[in-house]
């Protein structure tokens, strides 16, 4: 994987994150979606700086690159139930989180 494929994919994955969360908000039942609204908005923040050092190749980008594909993986876990729900937005979601994990394995 590339750095520029990285970079596209984390923020990519930050937007998707920070779409579900607001789609999340106009839910009926909000509270049922808090954990889920939570992990978007940290997913969405550590993607962002992931990206930003990515695009600096900063020093500290492979302990980064670790903990954002594990804020990644929470987020889709998380994304995962509320897809099952009928929940398109989080299906979206969790889809872009996993790539957004694997993209981040793969370049550690």
């Amino acid at each position: 994987m590339s750095q520029q494929d990285l970079i596209k994919t984390l923020v990519e994955c930050a937007a998707t994150c920070q779409m579900c969360a607001d789609a999340c908000l106009n839910e009926e039942d909000v509270h049922m979606l808090t954990r889920c609204i939570k992990l978007d908005l940290d997913c969405s923040a550590i993607c962002t700086v992931t990206a930003n050092l990515a695009i600096k190749n900063a020093e500290i980008l492979n302990k980064q690159l670790e903990v954002c594909a594990e804020i990644c993986r929470m987020c889709a876990e998380e994304c995962e139930i509320h897809a099952k729900q009928g929940m398109q937005h989080c299906k979206e979601c969790a889809e872009a989180c996993r790539r957004c994990e694997e993209a981040c394995l793969q370049y550690v």
